[in-house]
Parts: structure tokens; sequence; C-alpha cells
């Protein structure tokens, strides 16, 4: 039997396969401007795997949940990157899971949440807020942050991404070298995360999961101003799958 979590966000689709008890493969597409047709790809990659109704069970989570038909059951984001995060890791820790349309931090003790707070209100601190800021400055994101690390020296102060933009634009304007640019969008995103983290006050293992968490820079950059080392892995970027998959497992 197969147990399968899809992972429906903004911007990427995770999708994690456990055959029995043993992790069979993962895989990840673009969400693209439509989640059903995200879904519908996935299926036909399932079945082109030898995935049928017949053998398996699904769980769907994150943004584009509801628009997976062919789900046994939908489960929200909080639980499956607190369950993924805590078979990753295999110990207690807060988890930070740095979203397309929001930032998550996650405290799990024991296997169970025990806290969490998200950032859901605007971008800021979010995936989006970091693409939306690249792209002003006509790069991506592993490129804005190869550039933070040779920059300093420079801030933007608002928490909106529209006023964001607008200081990244003026900065532009005034001759600053796009390494110091790069270098102030990094720190406002990863200084708007700390601030989340500090409503989890007990925590001491900090473990970076979500589409930046193979981004050294923020990683580090994260640690320092947590005063804590941010740990990852490679398949952090699965943990919200993970853990649906997992839970699938529990389906009757």
């Amino acid at each position: 039997m197969f147990y399968i979590g899809i992972d429906i966000g903004s911007t990427a689709a995770k999708v994690a396969i456990f055959e029995n008890d043993i992790i069979n493969s993962t895989f990840v597409i673009p969400t693209g401007w439509s989640s059903l047709e995200t879904a519908k790809k996935i299926e036909s990659i399932l079945d082109d795997k030898g995935i049928s109704k017949k053998n398996r069970k699904i769980i769907a989570t994150g943004y584009g949940r509801v628009s997976v038909p062919y789900a046994d059951k939908t489960v929200t984001e909080i639980t499956c990157h607190g369950k993924g995060a805590a078979y990753i890791y295999d110990e207690d820790c807060t988890v930070v899971d740095i979203g397309g349309q929001d930032t998550k931090v996650i405290t799990v003790e024991g296997g169970l949440i025990t806290n969490f707070t998200m950032n859901d209100k605007c971008s800021a601190g979010t995936g989006r807020f970091i693409e939306i800021m690249a792209n002003t400055l006509g790069v991506n994101i592993d490129e804005l942050c190869k550039l933070a690390t040779d920059g300093k020296d420079a801030s933007i102060s608002s928490m909106c991404t529209v006023f964001a933009e607008s200081e990244v634009i003026s900065l532009i304007g005034t001759g600053r070298k796009k390494e110091d640019i790069a270098f102030a969008i990094v720190d406002s995103i990863v200084s708007k995360v700390a601030t989340i983290c500090g409503k989890h006050s007990t925590a001491q293992n900090y473990f970076l999961t979500g589409g930046l968490c193979n981004c050294e820079y923020i990683v580090n950059s994260l640690s320092e101003k947590l005063g804590s080392q941010v740990k990852t892995k490679d398949s952090a970027r699965f943990a919200g799958a993970i853990g649906a998959a997992l839970l699938a497992k529990n389906l009757k």
C-alpha cells in the first residue's frame, strides 16, 4: 500500500510517497495558476508510477488542499508540518516554515504540536515578499541571496510589501549597489521571521522548512538573529507532504 502526502503551496506542490513504512520517493512541481490543474498533473504522475485508487491512501494539505478531489482527506498545514518535522528531525524543535503566502512557526515537543504562530495578514516575512523584491532587482531568489552575501549597511524599514518595494526602487535610484539592496531585503524578511519566533520563548532547536530551506545565506542569517543555530535538511522542503503521508497511514 502507498501512503501519499500532497502539499500544494502557492508556488510549488510537494509530494511524498511512502510504500508501507518507507519513503519511496518525493517530487515537486510548480503550482502554476491553478491548484486543480496541478492536482491533475500529480495524479497523472502517480498513475505513471503504478499508484492507483486501489493501492493508495492520500491526504492533501497546503494552500490548495481543497483542490485535490481524489484525496481521501484534507489536513491543515500546521498539523502536517509538525508531524513531518518530528519525523525528519526526530527531536523536540521549533519548526520555521517560510511559505509563499504565510510563515508558520510551530513548536513540537514529544512529537506533538504544543504551540504555533502564523503570519498571514500580509506578505511581509514570506516567500512572496522576497520573490517580489528579487523581481524588482531583476534577479531570482538564489541570485538575490548570493548578492546579499557581499552586501552591508542598508535597510528596509517598511513591513508593507508595497512600501518596501518603493524603498527598494528608491535605493536603486540613489545608486546603491545591488549587493547592499539584496542584503537589506534578506535582512528585512529574516528580522520579521525572527520576531515571530520570539513568541516561542522556550525554543532551543530551530528547524527551517519550506522552499527557502536550502538557501545557506538565509539559514545563517536567521541563526544569527535568533542567537541559535537553525538546522535544516534536504528533505525539509517536503515536511508538510511527509507529515500528510504519515497521517494517511492512519486512514481506514
